[in-house]
């Protein structure tokens, strides 16, 4: 399995937009930034037909090492979600 890397997005947006290199790095970069700034203020990011980012508190709880077996304390954190939009969701599943 693939994976589309930073450059391979600036590279096809390069190609179906005909923006220099420069501009279509600093948009990505932009665009990037954007959604890491609105998360970090515990905000959704919403983009309709693709999906959604939220932020989730995760309260510490009790762990296990999984090479010593040794029980061990995960701390508080906050992660990211995303879940797919209804029309990214059909159309991965129809290219079963």
């Amino acid at each position: 399995m693939d994976t589309l890397t930073k450059i391979e997005v600036i590279d096809e947006v390069i190609m179906k937009t005909g923006l220099s290199r420069k501009e279509a790095s600093d948009g990505l970069e932009t665009f990037l930034e954007i959604i890491k700034e609105t998360l970090e203020k515990g905000e959704e990011v919403t983009l309709s037909g693709f999906g959604k980012w939220s932020v989730r508190d995760k309260r510490p709880r009790r762990g296990r090492n999984p090479k010593t077996g040794e029980e061990i304390a995960i701390t508080e954190r906050r992660v990211v979600t995303f879940s797919l939009s209804n029309v990214l969701r059909a159309k991965l599943e129809g290219e079963k």
